[in-house]
């Protein structure tokens, strides 16, 4: 195979890092530019596995020597810079030393029986990325974020996402109109509204495929989507809190969901 070109910049003004900068720093610079920005091993790694090609391999001067072959030859080109430079351009506080740019999936279209995970102004990252993982482990591959909803292909979520990406559906920016053309039934999570999910899972009350909507972290779920649910949940707390993280809460809802698959 032969290997891609090599290039090594030197200038900080370059406009190749200055684009860079921005998919790296700014939550929704991947919007303009068609490309997003995935750092480290753990994540470049998982889309290889997914036969996911990047773009452009971007390297430190001091990490060069020592990428793995399937690394140097992933990327149509690579690109090398000093190790400054790369801390600079990194939104880590420890920099990976490597990464990869990817172009942006074309637009997804809404796939209207898929077992889905409506977003609902979900606005933190961490909660965001931490719900793809649930979502992909469970088999719900498909992922609605309504508009007001932290950037799918931001770093932060990518980040936290730990490559749920490369497997799910993502779609996003889209409203209630959008959502009312499922054809799977929707389950909305409350904290004081509906059937305790266990015992929907002991009365075989979950629907399969569903689409779950999980709420704005202060707010919940608005109540035009709730008017739209087939069914309202509650997760029993029997340790007396008021309610629990969107993502916690995610990961126990999406949990049952396949149980209930399995057991049927």
């Amino acid at each position: 195979m032969t290997a891609p070109p090599v290039q090594h910049i030197t200038s900080r003004d370059n406009a190749f890092l200055k684009d860079l900068r921005r998919l790296a720093q700014d939550n929704t610079a991947y919007r303009k530019q068609g490309r997003f920005w995935a750092e480290g091993d753990h994540l470049c790694r998982a889309a290889l596995v997914r036969g996911v090609q990047p773009a452009i391999g971007v390297y430190s001067e001091s990490f060069w020597p020592l990428a793995p072959v399937q690394y140097a030859q992933a990327a149509i080109k690579n690109i090398v810079i000093s190790d400054t430079m790369f801390h600079d351009i990194s939104g880590l506080e420890s920099p990976a030393s490597m990464g990869f740019v990817f172009d942006l999936p074309t637009a997804d279209v809404l796939q209207t029986q898929m077992a889905s995970v409506i977003l609902d102004r979900v606005q933190d990252a961490g909660n965001v990325g931490s719900i793809l993982r649930s979502a992909s482990a469970f088999g719900f591959k498909q992922i609605i974020a309504l508009k007001g909803t932290a950037a799918l292909w931001s770093p932060k979520v990518l980040r936290s996402g730990m490559g749920a990406h490369w497997g799910l559906h993502l779609v996003e920016g889209l409203d209630l109109a959008d959502v009312a053309q499922l054809e799977v039934p929707i389950l909305v999570t409350s904290s004081h509204r509906g059937s305790f999910l266990h015992q929907a899972l002991q009365n075989k009350e979950l629907p399969s495929p569903c689409a779950w909507a999980l709420g704005h972290e202060g707010q919940g779920v608005s109540a035009e989507l709730e008017a739209l649910a087939h069914l309202h949940v509650r997760i029993a707390q029997p340790g007396g809190e008021e309610s629990l993280n969107v993502a916690a809460a995610a990961a126990i809802c999406l949990h049952a969901s396949a149980s209930a698959s399995l057991l049927a």
